[in-house]
């Protein structure tokens, strides 16, 4: 299969097969600033203002788009109002609304203006805006996700609340995370990298399921996330945000905005002050952890004017975060070696640096380098064994990009990533028969070189990518990947991609609940780097009835390793099993969602997800733990014609999941072999004005929880302790109330 798929991906780029074009349509209505439609108000292409449209008595208009994407520059004028430029991305229906007390600058919008949308692009990549993060409290990017159903944030451990990001029924290692195109989070900042990034920096993030581009790396088997930051040259000037939640936990987020010419900055402050305690399960364990975080971050944006020259992003962020789990006794001041009292105590001091630096040489040609460097110090405790770590992690991409014939463009480049890190663990005169305890140190050197080219013969459009990389250990890693997209009609599409990846094993930081249980660690063998093959299938319909637009899409992913690792805690009660999986192990991933939206003021999205994660043992088929084989999503969005008033709720059901073992384990201590089904349901109403916004809701409405997720909550130094069984939400109802203070 993969020499197939490289076969394919070189006749794709020696060979284009051009077919005909079909040129869909673009729609849209024009509105004041109280909504009101504006008839007769002139819509064009800026580069043909003589073939312009006016719109009818509802401000509707229709313009066929051009093929050429740099001609896609649609001006809006009426009298009395100033004209409004967009850079509109793909076809689909605009909303745009004219102003009469100042002048807008030009800028980029999707086609449906919705505050989720696809890419314009053969793979199949969900952009979910900063305008879809507002419908739920998103402190941070763990939280980010409440309304689509591509994503599932899950706790890893239920004491410091570390979190994961899942696509298609995978562990989140399997899915590249990229800070503005970087991969800053991974190694020992993926445990609880997610939960340091807060939603108020974040412009966009794109998700895209299955195979992607190459340009990031070699990772990514599952998908990729990205997290773009907002641009200071356009973000609010101003930006303070208070939040506070019923369990007394408290966050506070401010960013300003400086600019000069052809440059920019912000600077932005995070700030996250410990909940109560509360045990409401009466297990003597903290609901949830007591977290203190700070995180500065300042970013410098830098352009030159005109077709040539230079163009720069420059950021810093620091992080330093606490955090606190355990039983209600437990103080962090006395009782860190304790033999008596459990907690689990995590220090993080973590700076970092990155930069896309770029040199345009003309509208078609420029190089780019993209680059960053960070440091983390961690010092923990898990109950009375201690882990201390240290990393130090460095990356470099040189790119050079250009465009031909007007719409195909070729990226081809060399990276090199570096990482190293220290761990050291300690039992403290506690080891229950452990003996892992001791000191790891890793260390990655992995150059390479890579090309990609995008190929626009419309309604077919392609991307073609492969890498070469080599580890020091490991050798050469060949990974190719090719997405493809078929425009069957204005307003259907199909996607294809297919493509290898793999990654190397962090072993405690990727599997933090070893730390955490009593058992022991058996290492059969040396951990080989994982590889798998991913392939997928897409189909986008979409349905426009003025003033209704409904959004069909369909999704099968299937992932098959030829390596993986995870740890065996099924064979002995005691003891995690550490060796390489050779032998067949696959997820089937199916995902159909249908949205509508009525007049850019109403969104409903209903999606289900299928799951068939196993792994074949001989001939028996072992389905893998902690994944729901049916789950249900659902999220209405409301906003009034003034926008001064929005209403948010969304609904996740989860089926049943298969548990780990514990048959062999003491009576008392045994556990169901899968949990039962449960549902969440969460809401929230947000008041707009000017400069203020003030947004309450309730997460849990119903107040759902899994009941003493630890297992021997009652002898935490015992030999059969271990926090990794939760399968549901521990806190329960949470209620929030947040205020916005916004100054453009």
């Amino acid at each position: 299969m993969l020499h197939r798929i490289a076969l394919l991906i070189c006749l794709i780029q020696i060979f284009g097969l051009h077919t005909a074009a079909q040129q869909p349509m673009l729609s849209g209505v024009v509105v004041d600033d109280e909504g009101a439609a504006l008839t007769g108000a002139t819509v064009h292409w800026q580069h043909a203002p003589g073939q312009g449209v006016t719109t009818d008595q509802e401000g509707a208009f229709q313009l066929f788009l051009p093929a050429d994407t740099a001609q896609r520059i649609l001006v809006t004028s009426f009298v009395g109002y100033k004209a409004d430029t967009l850079r509109v991305r793909f076809a689909g229906k605009l909303f745009i609304t004219l102003h009469t007390g100042h002048t807008l600058e030009e800028v980029e919008v999707s086609a449906d203006r919705s505050a989720t949308y696809l890419l314009d692009s053969p793979a199949k990549v969900e952009v979910i805006s900063s305008g879809e993060l507002k419908r739920a409290a998103c402190c941070d990017l763990s939280g980010c996700f409440e309304t689509t159903a591509s994503v599932q944030a899950m706790t890893t451990n239920v004491l410091t609340q570390a979190k994961e990001l899942r696509t298609l029924g995978l562990s989140g290692v399997y899915n590249q995370i990229l800070v503005n195109g970087l991969p800053l989070i991974q190694g020992l900042s993926y445990t609880y990298g997610v939960n340091a990034i807060p939603g108020t920096v974040i412009k966009n993030i794109y998700v895209a399921k299955g195979a992607s581009s190459v340009l990031q790396g070699f990772e990514g088997i599952s998908g990729q996330i990205n997290v773009e930051f907002k641009e200071a040259d356009e973000a609010e000037r101003l930006l303070l945000n208070a939040y506070a939640n019923s369990f007394g936990e408290t966050q506070y987020n401010a960013s300003y905005v400086t600019r000069g010419k052809g440059w920019s900055n912000m600077s932005a402050a995070y700030v996250v002050l410990p909940a109560q305690r509360i045990d409401r399960d009466n297990d003597d364990f903290l609901d949830l952890p007591l977290t203190r975080r700070l995180s500065f971050f300042n970013q410098w944006d830098y352009k030159q004017e005109g077709e040539r020259g230079l163009a720069a992003r420059i950021g810093l962020r620091y992080v330093d975060e606490q955090r606190t789990g355990g039983q209600q006794l437990y103080r962090r001041d006395k009782d860190q070696d304790s033999h008596t009292v459990y907690g689990q105590t995590v220090d993080i001091r973590q700076p970092e640096f990155y930069t896309k630096t770029s040199y345009l040489f003309n509208a078609n040609s420029r190089v780019t380098l993209l680059a960053s460097a960070q440091y983390h110090k961690q010092t923990s405790y898990f109950g009375a064994t201690s882990y201390d770590a240290e990393q130090m992690m460095a990356y470099a991409n040189v790119q050079y990009e250009h465009t031909w014939a007007a719409k195909h463009d070729l990226k081809a480049g060399a990276s090199y990533r570096y990482l190293h890190n220290e761990e050291n663990i300690d039992f403290n005169d506690l080891p229950l028969g452990r003996t892992y305890d001791g000191q790891y140190n890793r260390r990655d050197l992995i150059p390479g070189v890579f090309a990609e080219q995008y190929f626009d013969f419309a309604p077919f459009s392609i991307i073609a990518g492969m890498r070469l990389d080599h580890h020091q250990r490991f050798g050469l890693f060949f990974t190719p990947r090719a997405l493809a997209r078929y425009q069957l009609s204005e307003f259907t599409q199909i996607r294809l991609s297919a493509g290898t990846g793999f990654r190397t094993v962090n072993l405690f930081s990727e599997n933090i609940g070893l730390l955490a249980s009593s058992r022991d660690i058996v290492f059969q063998e040396d951990i080989k780097p994982e590889r798998a093959l991913n392939m997928g299938l897409n189909l986008n319909h979409t349905i426009v009835a003025d003033p209704w637009t409904l959004t069909l899409m369909a999704d099968f992913y299937r992932t098959q390793f030829q390596n993986q690792f995870f740890p065996d805690y099924d064979t002995e009660p005691t003891k995690a099993i550490i060796a390489n999986f050779e032998e067949t192990s696959v997820s089937n991933s199916a995902q159909l969602e249908a949205k509508l939206s009525w007049n850019q003021r109403v969104e409903f999205k209903v999606a289900y997800n299928y799951l068939d994660v196993y792994r074949m043992e001989g001939e028996q088929k072992q389905t893998l733990p902690f994944n729901p084989k049916h789950k249900f999503m659902t999220a209405l969005a409301y906003e009034t014609a003034k926008k001064h008033w929005r209403a948010d709720a969304n609904l996740h059901w989860y089926g049943s999941q298969r548990l780990p073992s514990t048959s062999a384990y003491p009576v008392e201590f045994q556990q169901p072999a899968t949990s039962k089904p449960y549902s969440v349901v969460s809401a929230q109403l947000t008041k707009v004005w000017t400069r203020f916004e003030v947004y309450a809701g309730c997460e849990n409405i119903f107040d759902f929880r899994q009941l003493r997720p630890i297992l021997s909550w009652q002898d935490p130094f015992g030999p059969y302790f271990d926090t990794a069984f939760n399968w549901g939400p521990t806190k329960g109802r949470e209620v929030y109330l947040g205020l916005r203070f916004i100054l453009e």
